[in-house]
């Protein structure tokens, strides 16, 4: 970061930086004016000001009573052009990356810290193999082994008969066909690849501003001088000067998903012709196929190394590469897939195509893999918050393990329904797995049986979702005479009254989503184990394994199969028409842009082909603008964050030198920085963060609503200096209709909290409150940072 901020003499002018939240804003909206100038920045992330201001640091005079206004729009890092529309596939992979940031607050555990990180990595690469070996099953298991080798289901297909084993060409013998086939997956695991490196050369690559930024410490941490951790500003994880700069790592995890991805092709089109050698006598020595599944195992490992070595590192500037593993790695793994292909493509005469290729066992495999690790992710998790214990923390500290079962299951819902869609499309009017009419085997007999399960746990979850619907519409109901009390109706409106007291009821629901969450991945963990005993135990799908049980049985299973087939391709097609939609509609781009919003905020530390972490573009700017403007003017400066942008702000605060940070105001408003981050993020947003974030800015305000579902309350009381909540703001401002409100005025909830008075009022107090410092208060300032307080304690924030 620049040089901290040179002790101001007077306090010149003063500054409002504007920071929108989720689903962007225009300059126009934010600045309240048509006319807006670029002052810095590019076509994807900029600050604005209005015409009119260009000039405002050369003339003062003119704000006096105003600050001067400027905004920061970062929408387009999220979603800007048509090829945002592709993040959807990644949608598991953003999810897992969430779990790597929900671990618990704890200190003095480093080993057990580095344990977790290396569980939700193992996690993440079990979602590579499994996207790769989806792709597997519908390129080379169903269309290339089985329908072309299948004349029926060939004869249908045009666009398959030059692979047809009925036409007997040079493309006939399985292993041809499957080496052919091979070429969809690898483009896949290409298209990833190509995805990440370009997002991480325009986010990852570019390096941070650098300077004298010092490391204030730690939560458990004692400074060098030896003075105590409460007389220390906090400098968290988030204001170190690597953490915006995730190179290293993302290029790591790169090399070796995509590697994994590669590996799991090969074991694809290895293992049938290594089968087919081992099993029957022809022209290929079986010795070939061992020498491949032995590099192919290899190659797991090193990769698995790979992935379980190395995790983030912050407290530096890490601009280092591991060439070695970015260059070799995923060049071997293409090479070996190569070989595995050539061997395939052997002349075999006498090898027909029957059955499935063992794909099952993948499935099935992978599948218990990632329950393991998220039982053992569990174990870690609890582990740790049971070493720090935080109340307010969710669920516990197994907020990141139930994240992470939440990943697996939208992973496995992606992958069954594709596989599920296509077989449905080229057997026809037949059921695949069924035996009736059907034409060919179908996918593996375990999508069957997750897709069965999906029926059973929207059952089960729809008592927990009626008792939540009965307590809201309970409280909306004692809210109304509290409603009429807080406005004071001589004759209160009925309707009126139960609107407000609706939406307040409503949008404490946030709240109840820990215990939701925690409810899907428990039942999701469960019925994926019986879906995996089922289908490993009767080798059938649940229609068929469940034949010569009661006529009960077998109806409900037949229904529970088929009603989960349905919805996973009809959730399919649902997902692919919203990333059509995405491509060609940018209205539909930046609602869908809002999911990116909240999910990329964190580095990508856990899966290298989620979607980019747009923060460490924005955080560095708007640290780079905070103490640019403030060194050059010697003025007053207050950032201003909405919703999101409360988090980004707080987060570019935190990497802003302590002398600078003592020149700047924070005003948040429908902040989700406690009620959401502080909870399920506690060891970056918790509350010995969020205190030392207090302690270190000159003066903070946050202002909330109850009728807010994302914003709430900082809940720091007055341990820290003045209090920093200002709340709950009425709304509506008003009830009915008055002389100065002659309309009805809206219930606003999450949005237009400068429409409230309080809003400047609360602006301007912060502004009165960034006085001059002195020079003898910033010797003071100065060496009270460096761990040797004189004087009491400052107050002032």
């Amino acid at each position: 970061m620049p040089p901290p901020t040179r002790t101001p003499q007077s306090t010149g002018p003063a500054l409002e930086l504007l920071v929108h939240g989720v689903g962007g804003a225009t300059p126009q909206e934010m600045l309240d004016d048509p006319r807006t100038v670029r002052v810095t920045g590019d076509a994807t992330a900029a600050i604005y000001r209005c015409s009119g201001d260009i000039d405002a640091e050369q003339h003062p005079e003119r704000y006096r009573d105003r600050p001067i206004p400027e905004a920061y729009c970062w929408s387009n890092l999220t979603s800007g052009n048509g090829s945002r529309a592709l993040w959807l596939l990644l949608l598991p992979f953003m999810v897992i990356n969430l779990a790597h940031w929900m671990r618990p607050a704890a200190t003095g555990r480093p080993r057990t810290i580095r344990l977790y990180g290396a569980f939700v990595r193992l996690v993440a690469l079990s979602l590579t193999v499994l996207l790769t070996a989806a792709a597997c099953e519908v390129a080379l298991d169903l269309t290339a082994w089985q329908c072309a080798g299948v004349p029926v289901c060939s004869d249908q297909r045009s666009w398959l008969g030059f692979l047809s084993s009925a036409q007997g060409g040079w493309w006939s013998q399985p292993g041809r066909r499957i080496a052919l086939a091979a070429l969809v997956p690898t483009a896949l695991v290409g298209l990833l690849w190509y995805l990440s490196n370009r997002t991480w050369s325009a986010y990852e690559s570019q390096r941070p501003l650098t300077g004298t930024v010092p490391d204030d410490g730690e939560p458990g941490t004692t400074p060098e001088s030896g003075a105590a951790p409460a007389a220390v500003p906090l400098r968290p994880a988030l204001g170190r000067p690597g953490f915006w700069f995730g190179r290293r790592l993302v290029a790591r995890l790169r090399a070796a998903h995509t590697a994994a991805g590669f590996l799991t092709v090969t074991a694809s089109v290895a293992g049938a012709a290594a089968r087919h050698d081992r099993s029957a006598e022809g022209p290929v020595p079986a010795v070939y196929g061992r020498l491949i599944e032995a590099l192919l195992v290899l190659g797991m490992l090193v990769v698995l190394w790979v992935v379980c070595r190395r995790g983030r590192s912050e407290r530096r500037l890490d601009n280092r590469l591991d060439r070695a593993v970015i260059t070799y790695l995923p060049g071997a793994a293409l090479i070996l897939l190569v070989l595995a292909s050539v061997h395939a493509s052997w002349s075999r005469p006498g090898w027909v195509s029957a059955g499935t290729l063992p794909g099952d066992v993948v499935f099935r495999v992978v599948t218990l893999a990632q329950g393991a690790l998220v039982v053992a992710l569990a174990v870690v998790a609890w582990s740790l918050y049971r070493r720090s214990p935080e109340p307010r923390t969710v669920m516990h500290g197994l907020g990141g393990p139930a994240v992470a079962m939440l990943a697996c299951a939208l992973g496995g819902v992606m992958t069954g329904g594709v596989a599920q869609r296509v077989a449905d499309w080229l057997d026809g009017p037949g059921s695949p797995g069924m035996g009736r009419s059907a034409v060919i085997e179908g996918p593996p007999v375990l999508l069957s049986w997750q897709a069965s399960v999906i029926p059973v746990l929207l059952v089960l979850l729809l008592v927990p979702g009626i008792a939540l619907g009965v307590r809201t519409y309970l409280t909306a109901r004692r809210l109304e005479p509290v409603v009429d009390a807080e406005y004071e109706e001589s004759r209160p409106d009925p309707a009126r009254t139960k609107q407000i007291a609706r939406t307040r009821a409503t949008a404490a629901l946030t709240d109840s989503a820990p215990g939701m969450l925690g409810l899907v991945s428990g039942a999701t963990l469960l019925l994926g184990a019986a879906a995996v005993g089922g289908a490993w135990a009767s080798g059938q799908v649940p229609g068929l394994a469940m034949d010569g049980s009661s006529p009960f049985v077998e109806s409900v299973a037949e229904a529970a199969q088929s009603t989960g087939s349905w919805m996973i391709g009809f959730g399919f097609l649902v997902f692919v028409a919203c990333g059509r939609r995405a491509y060609r509609d940018a209205a539909a781009r930046r609602t869908i842009g809002i999911l990116w919003d909240v999910g990329t905020f964190w580095p990508r530390a856990a899966h290298p082909f989620a979607p980019p972490c747009y923060a460490e573009r924005a955080v560095p700017d708007l640290a780079s603008r905070m103490s640019g403007w403030t060194a050059r003017t010697r003025g007053r400066l207050v950032i201003s964050g909405h919703s999101q942008g409360s988090v980004l702000a707080a987060s570019a605060v935190w990497q802003l030198p302590a002398e600078t940070r003592r020149r700047v105001a924070l005003l948040t408003y429908g902040s989700p920085i406690e009620r959401l981050y502080g909870r399920w993020f506690p060891a970056y947003f918790g509350p010995a963060q969020l205190h030392g974030l207090h302690r270190s800015v000159h003066c903070w305000r946050n202002l909330w609503r109850a009728t807010d579902p994302i914003g709430g309350q900082v809940r720091l009381g007055m341990d820290s200096g003045p209090e920093v909540d200002r709340g709950p703001l009425k709304d509506p401002l008003v009830y009915g209709r008055t002389l100065e409100h002659p309309l009805p005025e809206p219930v606003l909830g999450h949005s237009d909290y400068q429409a409230d008075p309080v809003f400047a009022q609360e602006r301007a107090a912060l502004l009165e409150r960034l006085l001059p410092v002195l020079p003898h208060q910033a010797d003071e300032t100065r060496r009270e940072l460096k761990g040797v307080p004189e004087g009491p304690p400052d107050t002032a924030g």
